[in-house]
């Protein structure tokens, strides 16, 4: 019977201008906890807009059946998807600042919640919002309520979506990739903290995500979509353990683990040189201070506290912490688009804050950023031709000719069709995206890529890609890299060495094996035993 399930999909289809899913069928039981994984574009995000009735533009469900309780959803009234969203089907989505209102207290926030599903008592709204960011795991919520959402770390603004979720009391919350931008010590608060609240309140859970690793290891059961369709199910010991599935296996095979991997031959013939010491240095930071003064209230951030580190050309030095910990500061001062309080930056040789014109220009070049989202570090009405020459017409580097060429040259470096010159960034997928931002990086020659949690927001068949990709460049160019990231997988399958940092400090640093199988301090440990899936994935 309908009735004893949750959520019943069954036969369903979603088209736009020809379909897009392909007969799904799935089942979701009281208290059952159900993962929907695969890459972009493989039907996930479609199948959740199903079952919401929020599909976007012309998509409409063309056949099957959405059953929430044995109601049938396909079809149903606005009015009625309006009553059941968020009463009864929760939904904590991915992005927490394009679900806020910058401009709100987070309290109005979650009062505005409590509004639409009929309280209206000032006193019981206050009470009830203090409540639930409790609920949320929001310390000193009765303050915390008048904070805006740039106040909150991005851990603490996914507990207030979570806040609003759980306003209406649903008892089916549906999970958007919730965590995919946090660092995994503050992912591993937010999972346990949602795996209680839907344990002591009896709710379901599904759950989307590419991460196999947090699927495999906070789901009962997990569903594998390609192309629209459902091409494997079961536990995830069975999934992830014994993929029959072609693509299964393919996802299981790229998804980074904690097994380090060797980049170039030296390293893996344990030549000494490939752990530090002899090469050269491309990068020099010896004891760098940051502070950030707040306004009017007297106050300071010590963002950065005597840091000092090497990079060496050529390789890969891999720059990890929790949110916070500094290492995007680090990339700015490196970029020169922050000053440091103290201490003194050299890349290639040369101080970074340099006054010269002609030694500036020059530092310009020798640094090239790639950052974590190419959406919104790409121009939106530019051409892909435009974005990747912009470097060139900025240094005045070659005529016009001699630039279509070094653009031309620079797409093949990172495997991309002459085809897709004229496109604009919303025609492309975010790998291509990514490659773009590789590939404007690269095109003015730089010594250095600063990668800023380049490759966070992929799947783990895109994030391999853009890894192999970043891999083979390092090896063709010798190009030098800094890649800035919370991931320790993605550590151990690039860097060749590792600096972790904790609240502006570096606590460890070294050959990224010692790092990663010899970690000599605590948080370093605490990090890597935050990793999820490591059980199922780490073989």
């Amino acid at each position: 019977m309908s009735q004893e399930f949750v959520l019943e999909v069954s036969g369903l289809e979603v088209s736009y201008e020809s379909p897009v899913l392909h007969d799904v069928n799935f089942t979701l039981e009281p208290g059952e906890r159900l993962a929907l994984v695969g890459q972009s574009g493989s039907g996930k995000s479609t199948s959740i807009g199903a079952i919401l009735g929020l599909l976007p533009g012309a998509g409409r469900v063309s056949s099957g059946s959405v059953k929430y309780r044995g109601e049938e959803l396909v079809g149903a009234s606005r009015q009625r998807m309006q009553v059941l969203r968020g009463r009864s089907i929760a939904l904590v989505p991915q992005d927490p600042m394009a679900s806020l209102n910058p401009s709100m207290r987070v309290g109005e926030q979650i009062a505005d919640a409590l509004h639409t599903y009929g309280m209206s008592n000032s006193s019981e709204v206050t009470k009830r919002v203090i409540e639930l960011m409790t609920d949320a795991g929001i310390p000193d919520p009765e303050n915390r309520r008048r904070s805006y959402p740039h106040e909150f770390s991005g851990g603490m603004r996914q507990r207030v979506l979570i806040a609003i979720a759980l306003a209406g009391d649903p008892d089916l919350i549906i999970a958007d990739e919730p965590t995919s931008a946090l660092d995994v010590t503050v992912q591993k608060q937010i999972l346990d903290h949602l795996q209680e609240l839907v344990t002591e309140r009896g709710m379901s859970l599904l759950f989307v995500t590419h991460d196999l690793g947090v699927a495999g290891e906070r789901t009962d059961t997990i569903l594998v979509m390609h192309d629209g369709h459902v091409v494997e199910r079961g536990a995830p010991e069975q999934v992830l353990g014994n993929p029959q599935h072609e693509y299964t296996q393919s996802l299981v095979n790229a998804a980074p683990n904690l097994v380090v991997k060797s980049t170039d031959d030296k390293a893996a013939a344990g030549d000494p040189d490939s752990a530090g010491g002899s090469a050269d240095i491309v990068l020099e930071i010896n004891d760098l201070h940051k502070v950030y003064k707040l306004r009017g209230r007297g106050r300071e951030v010590h963002a950065l506290r005597g840091v000092s580190l090497t990079a060496r050309r050529g390789k890969t030095t891999a720059v990890i912490g929790e949110s916070g910990s500094g290492k995007s500061t680090i990339a700015k001062i490196v970029l020169g688009l922050e000053k440091a309080t103290s201490g003194e930056v050299l890349a290639g040789g040369r101080n970074v804050d340099a006054t010269s014109r002609s030694e500036r220009s020059i530092l310009r070049r020798f640094s090239q950023p790639v950052f974590q989202d190419p959406f919104s570090s790409l121009n939106p009405m530019w051409s892909v031709e435009r974005i990747i020459r912009e470097p060139l017409d900025v240094f005045k580097i070659g005529n016009r000719a001699e630039r279509s060429k070094k653009v031309s040259d620079v797409l093949d470096q990172v495997a991309l069709s002459k085809t897709m010159l004229e496109r604009r960034p919303s025609e492309l997928s975010g790998g291509q995206r990514q490659r773009i931002a590789i590939a404007r990086a690269l095109i003015s020659e730089p010594e250095l890529l600063i990668c800023d949690e380049a490759v966070s927001a992929l799947d783990v068949l895109v994030q391999e890609q853009i890894l192999d990709l970043l891999r083979n460049l390092q090896n063709d160019l010798d190009v030098s890299c800094l890649f800035i990231t919370h991931d320790l997988a993605v550590v151990a399958n690039l860097a060749d060495d590792v600096v972790v940092m904790k609240s502006g400090e570096i606590v460890e640093s070294g050959a990224t094996q010692d790092v990663i199988e010899r970690p000599q301090a605590e948080y370093t440990q605490r990090l890597l035993a935050a990793v999820p899936g490591s059980g199922l994935l780490n073989v």
